[in-house]
């Protein structure tokens, strides 16, 4: 059995594969009208999503299964204490396969390891979106034939940015990908996510870096990844993109956005034939098709989620993973180059 928690978790040649399918549900989405006839798709959102539960639930029902679950924590046993591990221990005793979105960072990884069915991380708090970038991808190769060679911004949140942190790691897979991060200074692409960046610079001018782009991914500054709603005040509009914005960019580049917006692209950007991100938006439905499918398929060989070097011995001091909000929570790290990082958030301890 496979969990799909972090974008790494796929090889290369998996997520090949798992693309070139998305690819051909998104060309012939009836001839898989029946694919999952009988299987029930259990969506356990703690915390609000419309494009990705919607997605998941259109993309099972698209194939003839069906779904339950829940959309917010106050419907679900979460109010009455449960822990993580224990809400997806109940799931897998009703349902096929689970997607599960959470506010804190690890908890996909902590069900995960609860869960008898494969568990597919729809986000955790600030971490990871591996079924987003899935999207993106797909719709880069859709959008621009390739991936190799693109120039990319990366502009808004990059600190807490979980779609940005997934998509940086995923384009390590490419060959000759540059990338450009725009961000004030206090969102800055955490020091850790350098290492997967490969060729990158930093800049905190949009308007300098447009004309270079082939790909501009905008991102909403959060305000619920914020404690001090004050500094959230203060930089929510860094950058929007309008139509005078636009007129600085290639005519065959494309705006990229996880979506929900607020206000960092101007409504007159959607009538531009580049803004690409409700096209993706779309994309996710045959994505999450392609990796529900290949999940229940088995056609992923089996792996273990924590190898025999893990130690328990070091605890996690993000105050935001899992494991602070977990009363007895078995802390567990892994190690990581040198050192040793949490194996649910990858904080380093």
């Amino acid at each position: 059995m496979r969990h799909l928690i972090d974008i790494t978790d796929l090889t290369r040649p998996e997520l090949d594969a798992l693309l070139a399918l998305g690819l051909e549900m998104a060309e012939h989405p009836a001839a898989f009208a029946h694919r999952m006839d009988g299987r029930i798709l259990a969506t356990l959102f703690f915390e609000p999503s419309t494009r990705t539960r919607l997605s998941f639930e259109s993309a099972m029902l698209s194939m003839g299964g069906s779904v339950l679950g829940f959309s917010e924590a106050s419907s679900s046993s979460a109010t009455k204490g449960e822990t993580v591990g224990d809400t997806a221990r109940m799931a897998a005793c009703y349902a096929d396969i689970i997607a599960m979105r959470h506010p804190r960072e690890g908890a996909a990884m902590m069900a995960a390891l609860c869960s008898d069915v494969p568990l597919i991380n729809a986000g955790d708090g600030g971490h990871a979106h591996p079924t987003q970038t899935l999207t993106d991808l797909l719709t880069l190769l859709r959008e621009k034939g390739g991936i190799d060679g693109l120039t990319i911004g990366l502009c808004g949140d990059l600190k807490y940015g979980r779609t940005v942190h997934s998509l940086i790691h995923a384009l390590g897979y490419y060959e000759g990908v540059k990338l450009v991060c725009i961000s004030p200074q206090a969102l800055r692409l955490p020091e850790y996510m350098g290492e997967a960046g490969r060729d990158w610079h930093e800049t905190e001018r949009l308007e300098e870096a447009l004309p270079a782009l082939d790909v501009l991914y905008m991102t909403r500054i959060q305000r619920e990844r914020f404690d001090d709603p004050a500094e959230y005040e203060r930089l929510k509009d860094s950058y929007v993109l309008d139509a005078a914005k636009m007129a600085l960019m290639r005519p065959d580049a494309i705006v990229l956005h996880p979506l929900p917006r607020v206000n960092e692209i101007a409504s007159e950007v959607d009538s531009d034939g580049r803004a690409a991100y409700f096209r993706q938006a779309k994309n996710g439905r045959y994505i999450r098709m392609a990796l529900l499918d290949t999940l229940l398929s088995g056609a992923l060989e089996a792996r273990p989620l924590a190898g025999a070097d893990i130690r328990h011995d070091r605890p996690c001091q993000n105050v935001k993973c899992i494991t602070a909000a977990t009363p007895g929570a078995r802390h567990m790290a892994a190690p990581h180059g040198d050192g040793w990082r949490c194996l649910y958030c990858e904080s380093a301890v």
